[in-house]
């Protein structure tokens, strides 16, 4: 081995386990199968009543046994799920006891209308009531659980508990960026010299009626519910909305020296993050694409590589029309003539976007595509939109061979993060 540290002369950042789980199952081996056969997970709800909803179709994970959970313990079973397979592939920290801090990106937490509803009750009758309220008569009446989990989201706490990570567990929330900037502090925590291994963690089980009235209110989700598995259409020209969906993702992640020393196998390299927000609206980003610019070339500069070095985009995609057209307004500044070369897909249409996990899941794809040399389709490319002229991989997968990607995550909130991943260390 040359060098332990990069051109810039930090630590090198490999990925030594990972795990993940979607809507079309549970594990890397099954996803990808999956993936790469154009598989969708997107289906008609089941979980709750859906009559009065606009959209009733998701990437639920439905193949869990049911307990009447809640969408907070729903996100921290895919989150542990998804850790586990990480954590047994490293072969580090197997005993509850990992060497190094967790970042966990986890939905906002809140109280949902079944729980405020038993809440209210017995807070006042007769109403009205706070928040605050709620939480107070949670505290009183016995509701241990949920005023631990509403009041101090503790997802992060009980996963640090059950893999002994150390230190004070990093609960973060970048809206659809999150999962990326869970590996981005972990990253950055190696490179600072304060741990020589993290554990980063990303997870969304919150398809709720109430979430799907949120987004349905901002216009953002598909409608066609008549074929669930054809309404994810990123970067199509009948693309009509994002399809909400629900999984996890987990990266251990060490510096190549601890990794080396321990007879760790290396699964990939993050080479080089990107972050930058853009604050021009709360759930819009910029139309002229500037802060994704800056984003993706921020990451290229960390990288300490070229536009040039990139085989192969792992795109946001959310199928959104404005999201999908900013992006590819973003790729087109950074480059150039060269993007119409450059294979581009999105996960999102065969799993959904699964929000807070999203970038997690799709660095674990990314570098499953680097190992495997084979590209995951972006499905439900019938209708190529003249205005965003990109090779999408459109509807079947393909073989070849990838050195380098540039994984994106663009977040509502004008929230980014981009990552650069290698497969072995230069």
């Amino acid at each position: 081995m040359a060098s332990y540290t990069d051109k810039a002369g930090r630590p090198i950042v490999v990925v030594t386990g990972m795990g993940m789980v979607t809507s079309l199952g549970q594990g890397k081996a099954d996803n990808w199968a999956k993936l790469t056969a154009g598989t969708s997970g997107i289906h008609r709800i089941t979980r709750f009543p859906i009559d009065t909803l606009r959209t009733t179709i998701a990437g639920t994970v439905d193949f869990l046994p049911e307990s009447g959970r809640t969408a907070p313990d729903l996100s921290e079973e895919l989150a542990q799920l998804a850790a586990e397979e990480a954590v047994a592939e490293s072969g580090i920290g197997s005993k509850g006891n990992f060497p190094g801090p967790l970042f966990c990106a986890v939905p906002p937490i809140e109280l949902e209308w079944p729980q405020r509803r038993i809440l209210a009750q017995e807070a006042a009758p007769n109403g009205p009531v706070s928040y605050d309220d709620l939480l107070r008569a949670a505290e009183a009446n016995g509701h241990d659980a949920w005023h631990e989990r509403f009041l101090y989201g503790s997802i992060a706490d009980h996963l640090a508990d059950r893999f002994g990570t150390r230190g004070q567990p990093i609960s973060l929330s970048t809206a659809c960026a999150s999962g990326n900037t869970s590996i981005q502090l972990g990253v950055e925590a190696i490179r600072r010299g304060d741990c020589d291994a993290a554990l980063s963690i990303a997870t969304d089980g919150s398809v709720t009626a109430e979430a799907l009235i949120r987004f349905s209110l901002l216009s953002a989700l598909s409608t066609n519910n008549e074929v669930p598995e054809a309404a994810s259409r990123p970067f199509a020209k009948n693309r009509d909305g994002f399809i909400i969906a629900e999984g996890a993702g987990a990266l251990v992640l060490e510096s190549l020296e601890h990794a080396t020393a321990r007879g760790a196998k290396i699964l990939g390299v993050v080479e080089g993050v990107g972050e930058m927000a853009d604050s021009f609206h709360r759930t819009r980003s910029s139309p002229d694409a500037k802060p994704v610019i800056g984003c993706m070339r921020q990451a290229l500069a960390d990288a300490g590589v070229s536009p040039d070095d990139i085989d192969y985009i792992n795109a946001h995609g959310t199928s959104t029309p404005e999201n999908d057209r900013m992006e590819f307004t973003g790729m087109s500044a950074v480059f150039g003539e060269r993007l119409a070369g450059i294979p581009i897909s999105s996960n999102k249409s065969m799993i959904g976007h699964t929000l807070t996990a999203a970038g997690a899941i799709e660095a674990v794809i990314s570098l499953l595509t680097i190992a495997k040399g084979r590209i995951p389709p972006t499905i439900n490319y019938e209708l190529p939109d003249p205005a965003i002229p990109l090779d999408v991989v459109p509807n079947v997968a393909r073989d070849a061979q990838v050195k380098r990607v540039m994984s994106n995550s663009f977040g509502f909130g004008g929230q980014n993060v981009c990552l650069i991943l290698t497969g072995e260390p230069a």
